[in-house]
């Protein structure tokens, strides 16, 4: 480990993981500022914003939709910015106005080595890093050392390290690439149990996550497959006790309408009785979510709120018949008044039910 770039910047991250150990994951399209303050509000640690190009920042920092990509909600400082791309230079360049931009709202930059999208890997991107030791290496050196001029309540601004278990399928690079990246200077790794061609099917080796969290020094943030409170409690219990022993968790797809992962998560880990929200908070917070959507994004709120609608609606009785609607709708007003509509339903459905108890 070279002490030297990332000590500083591993003190800065175990404070945060300290002061809460459960992330929300960053999640391409979903992790927008409404999303994330809502999860924060939650009971969310650290939270990530979606992964941002590099690239993209190089020649657009200055559009509304980057601004968009940065912008953190009233409740959510600091934050953790995730970036991608292959270029050592540009990824340290735009890190470096990022940290300018985020000023102390910045928890820490993100490096995705990780993403398996078929478009990002093509470029050299993302999970196709975890092929090229030489210049995932670079990418880090690079940034860590542009952003080590710029204190951040005096310390380091860390930089970290997202990646899998390795690229194709068999092929466990996972160790020998979190070596490296210590190596480098990253100040603590998040690692997924998949390879990048398994994408999301099959099941996420945990085991992973321990092997690399025993070959470094430097805090791991365990991710994949965290579906309830008890999977991310389990994560990051001790082995001794049969959990991963990861310092934190990444929560991704499991605070997907149900932001109250992190709450039900909080208690659990305080050995309290977690809480299941009721239809009604479920409504409120999806209203809420709706409405800031339609405030930040204008004209493509209903694409983006789509899909949370979805999700929020996930198990409640008529859900099906719901989400079929939602794809019918074509303006934001219409989706609220079906959202509306669908809470009148339910409100009568649990009413009936109640109903039919007491006779019994």
């Amino acid at each position: 480990m070279n002490e030297a770039l990332n000590l500083s910047g591993s003190k800065r991250i175990l404070q945060f993981i300290e002061q809460n150990p459960f992330w929300l994951a960053p999640m391409a399209g979903v992790n927008d500022a409404c999303f994330r303050g809502i999860c924060k509000r939650m009971g969310a640690g650290i939270t990530y914003t979606e992964m941002i190009s590099a690239i993209g920042l190089h020649y657009n920092f200055e559009t509304d939709a980057t601004r968009r990509l940065l912008a953190i909600s009233d409740n959510e400082s600091p934050v953790a910015a995730q970036l991608f791309g292959s270029d050592a230079e540009v990824i340290a360049t735009q890190a470096y106005e990022v940290a300018q931009f985020l000023g102390e709202d910045l928890a820490f930059i993100d490096i995705n080595m990780g993403c398996p999208v078929t478009k990002v890997v093509r470029r050299g991107e993302g999970s196709a890093l975890m092929m090229d030791l030489d210049t995932a290496s670079r990418i880090v050196k690079k940034t860590v050392t542009i952003l080590k001029a710029q204190g951040l309540e005096g310390s380091d601004i860390p930089v970290t390290v997202k990646f899998r278990r390795g690229y194709s399928e068999g092929d466990d690079r996972s160790v020998e690439f979190a070596c490296a990246m210590e190596g480098a200077g990253a100040s603590a790794l998040a690692v997924h149990g998949r390879y990048q061609d398994q994408f999301y099917s099959g099941v996420s080796d945990r085991q992973t996550i321990t092997r690399v969290k025993d070959a470094v020094g430097i805090p791991v943030i365990g991710s994949g497959d965290v579906f309830s409170a008890q999977d991310a409690l389990s994560m990051i219990s001790p082995k001794s006790k049969g959990g991963v022993g990861a310092d934190a968790v990444m929560i991704a797809r499991g605070a997907q309408g149900d932001p109250w992962i992190f709450t039900q998560a909080q208690a659990l880990h305080h050995g309290e009785l977690p809480l299941t929200p009721s239809y009604e908070d479920i409504f409120a917070v999806m209203q809420e979510h709706a409405t800031c959507i339609e405030r930040s994004f204008g004209p493509k709120a209903l694409v983006r709120m789509r899909k949370h609608a979805m999700w929020y609606c996930a198990g409640l009785p008529g859900a099906s018949y719901f989400r079929g609607k939602i794809n019918q709708v074509t303006t934001m007003n219409d989706l609220e008044s079906l959202i509306s509509e669908y809470k009148s339903f339910l409100a009568k459905t649990v009413t009936e039910i109640s109903e039919e108890t007491a006779q019994e």
